[in-house]
């Protein structure tokens, strides 16, 4: 079969949750499928990204967003309707090279993730597919609360665009799919039932336990300039952590990723280590005795915790995280809900080593027998040959 996959981003490398979910769908779907790639890009992109993607796929195209292009886009959405998470990304002129790669092409079927794309793919008359991935509208719905109040107006004006736009394209397509069963109920179209849950699935082979010295006690990954978690990050630096000191007072942690946002930055102090971009991200968690995802805002599955679980490291987070992630409170993982709670848990999974052991082992036992690439991708595949 020949596919067309549509991203807003060049799918590696893989430091941010869309692209490493379309990574590994490329990767995946290039075992039985001829793909021609079609990416935008905001930035310079990586060095080996194309020679790395040219192992899956037939063809790559990739263009770049000017941004002039930019400026007018946003002055545009102010009058068109759409949101910015859409204005950002479609170009017209990008539309019309589009429409020429597929006519061209002429695709079995296209693949277009997130709303962002779907300017690009909801007219053309092939097959299509759409993976809402993340609800777009939630999770600027749960920015609201802590955002600055002169931001406050923006983010309600965006949510509202995004709940409409959401629903709106819905009938474009004649798949969708989403990361998880939580995310599908917050979708604004009375036909939602009929998204397909894809779960994103971990490289168990890559991810796997490894022996390191224990120089950090607790650990938090992710993209460090995506707002929910640099809203867990200082709510983990600045609130959980100084309760957890109260009992353990030398207590490390250790804050590692991507595109370090200055608040981030600014968290960095004695027995606190802001590291920024690392090359394997394993050392982080092999390093660390606990990882911690204390997200309080944001939507979709959590990869951190696929791959700290799957590393046989043991894990608390919030019930916002865990809704999707399915793991069983007190046995696969620990829940918490305030930070007294959140500190009680640190505390319980330092010093009680037989407890520690039993959430690590149970974990990744659970990531072993319910996330996994093949399988999720298998699924996705099948609504491919579906007409």
């Amino acid at each position: 079969m020949k596919l067309i996959i549509l991203l807003s981003r060049v799918p590696y490398p893989t430091e941010k949750g869309d692209k490493l979910r379309a990574f590994h769908q490329i990767r995946t779907l290039a075992k039985n499928h001829e793909i021609t790639l079609i990416a935008l890009s905001d930035q310079k992109i990586h060095p080996k990204s194309i020679e790395i993607l040219q192992e899956y796929c037939h063809k790559i195209h990739v263009f770049k967003l000017s941004k002039p292009g930019l400026l007018f886009n946003i002055i545009k959405v102010l009058f068109n309707g759409k949101p910015f998470q859409v204005g950002y990304f479609f170009r017209s002129g990008i539309l019309k090279k589009i429409q020429k790669i597929v006519s061209d092409t002429n695709p079995d079927h296209i693949f277009c993730q997130l709303i962002r794309m779907a300017e690009y793919a909801r007219l053309l008359p092939q097959q299509k597919t759409l993976d809402y991935q993340d609800v777009f509208s939630m999770g600027m719905k749960r920015r609201l609360s802590n955002s600055p109040l002169f931001m406050k107006p923006l983010y309600f004006w965006e949510y509202k665009r995004l709940l409409k736009y959401e629903n709106f394209v819905f009938n474009n397509f004649n798949h969708k799919t989403i990361i998880s069963e939580p995310d599908r109920e917050l979708i604004p179209h009375e036909d939602k039932n009929q998204i397909v849950v894809i779960p994103n699935g971990v490289d168990s082979e890559y991810f796997k336990p490894r022996q390191s010295n224990k120089k950090y006690d607790v650990v938090f990954t992710g993209n460090m300039g995506y707002p929910p978690n640099v809203d867990a990050a200082e709510y983990l630096a600045k609130e959980i952590i100084p309760l957890l000191r109260q009992r353990i007072p030398l207590v490390s942690l250790l804050l590692a990723g991507a595109n370090p946002h200055p608040k981030v930055k600014a968290l960095a102090a004695e027995n606190i280590t802001v590291s920024g971009w690392v090359p394997d991200i394993r050392e982080c968690y092999a390093s660390s005795r606990v990882f911690i995802a204390p997200m309080r805002i944001g939507t979709g599955l959590q990869n951190k915790l696929l791959e700290a679980m799957s590393m046989q490291i043991p894990c608390i987070t919030s019930p916002l995280a865990n809704n999707a992630l399915g793991a069983t409170e007190n046995k696969e993982i620990l829940v918490g809900s305030a930070t007294e709670e959140f500190a009680e848990h640190l505390y319980q999974l330092l010093t009680n080593l037989t407890l520690a052991h039993s959430i690590a082992l149970n974990g990744q036992q659970y990531i072993l027998k319910n996330y996994n690439w093949d399988s999720s991708t298998s699924a996705l595949e099948k609504l491919f040959i579906l007409k």
